[in-house]
């Protein structure tokens, strides 16, 4: 019989939570750049309850060409836009 080979891979947690966070920051750039969300909402061509949502960190799924968008209308990169923040450790 073969010994198992070692999985480098996480099993991943009980809950969601656990999983570590991911944070928008479209309302530190829409302040940087000094853009009201109407002027945004206008040049990406979305709704202002949409964008409402990834300000407010209120999204459930991102959607990639939102993010491109976002990005293109607001000059940034990705990582400026979102950000993982890994779950705390717990001892």
């Amino acid at each position: 019989m073969r010994a198992k080979k070692y999985n480098p891979l996480r099993k991943l947690p009980e809950t969601a939570e656990e999983y570590g966070e991911i944070k928008i920051h479209l309302s530190e750039l829409i302040e940087k750049r000094e853009v009201s969300l109407n002027q945004l909402s206008f040049r990406t061509e979305m709704q202002r309850s949409q964008l409402r949502s990834y300000r407010n960190n209120k999204i459930q799924r991102l959607d990639i060409d939102i993010l491109k968008r976002l990005c293109y209308v607001l000059d940034c990169d990705l990582t400026d836009l979102i950000e993982y923040i890994p779950p705390k450790k717990q001892d």
